[in-house]
């Protein structure tokens, strides 16, 4: 990792040993907050930081092509330019192994996005928005990139299950967020995709806070066990109609200044991948740790 992204990711950590008494941050509609998730995005448009994110797993053998391992170091960074509008970069700095072979080593495409908060319903506490994500064409290490770009316009939504009536108390900490998007490539040879996924929440903190608190202890009750689909499914060329894409069981745990997040990453086919492998994951709340600098947009009053 660059030197000037090491010295960010320090002050960051410094900063969040000296002031752990901090608010959790952004993600609220109504009285819910909506966590930010691993393998699908949340529908905020907000100031986020997400340093580390670690995946490893097992890339299927195809076309001659042996299976490999690979684990992925990631980051992504975003920041609200207008009232409910966000853009953001990431990227992922990529592990590929063959047995009996050298490693490669190499920076994916760098990804650039762009969301904007559409509607809000706190009583409900549903929000949706709507974004595109652009995949910038030989912005990553040859060995290991796409040599073409890709734009993919999205639609993002969550729902919490507040608003359900006290008869059915255990269902009320559940909420649901999703993303629905269709990528094009710039290359004739890629495929189109449709690209869809959700992530499925039961908010232990939800629970204790505004349905009953059951005295559960540290760290349960800031804990949110959560499951992910992450889908994408070919829609033209040789490869039109297959599907790749992994379950996510795991759990999110708040802190007072970052949310921690482990998950197992499970093929959904033998072409998505053999093995079972695992994504951890930190978001660190920038906005409460630097309020003079993050938590606002840039231009306009929020």
């Amino acid at each position: 990792m660059p030197l000037g992204k090491k010295a960010f990711a320090a002050i960051v950590i410094a900063a969040g040993l000296v002031f752990p008494h901090l608010l959790l941050a952004h993600g609220f509609v109504g009285d819910r907050f909506f966590p930010p998730t691993i393998a699908t995005d949340d529908p905020f448009a907000v100031d986020e930081l997400s340093l580390p994110s670690i995946t490893a797993f097992g890339d299927p053998s195809s076309d001659g092509v042996p299976a490999t391992r690979e684990v992925d170091w990631g980051f992504e960074f975003d920041k609200e330019i207008l009232p409910h509008f966000a853009i953001g970069v990431s990227d992922d700095f990529i592990s590929q192994s063959e047995r009996g072979q050298p490693s490669t080593y190499g920076w994916d495409n760098i990804e650039l996005t762009a969301k904007y908060e559409l509607w809000h319903n706190d009583p409900h506490e549903a929000i949706v928005s709507a974004g595109l994500i652009a995949d910038i064409a030989s912005s990553g290490t040859e060995n290991v990139s796409d040599s073409f770009s890709t734009l993919a316009p999205t639609v993002y939504f969550g729902k919490g299950f507040g608003d359900l009536p006290e008869t059915v108390n255990f269902l009320r900490p559940l909420a649901v967020t999703g993303e629905l998007g269709e990528s094009f490539p710039t290359s004739s040879d890629a495929a189109n995709q449709f690209q869809y996924g959700f992530a499925i929440e039961y908010s232990l903190p939800y629970l204790q806070e505004e349905v009953k608190d059951i005295g559960l202890p540290s760290p349960l009750k800031d804990m949110i066990p959560v499951v992910e689909f992450a889908l994408a499914t070919d829609e033209n060329r040789a490869t039109g109609g297959l599907t790749t894409g992994t379950i996510n069981p795991g759990v999110l745990w708040q802190t007072p200044w970052c949310e921690l997040g482990a998950e197992a990453v499970i093929p959904v086919n033998g072409r998505t991948g053999s093995r079972v492998g695992f994504t951890v994951d930190v978001w660190i709340y920038i906005d409460d740790l630097f309020p003079k600098v993050f938590g606002y947009p840039i231009f306009g009053k929020d």
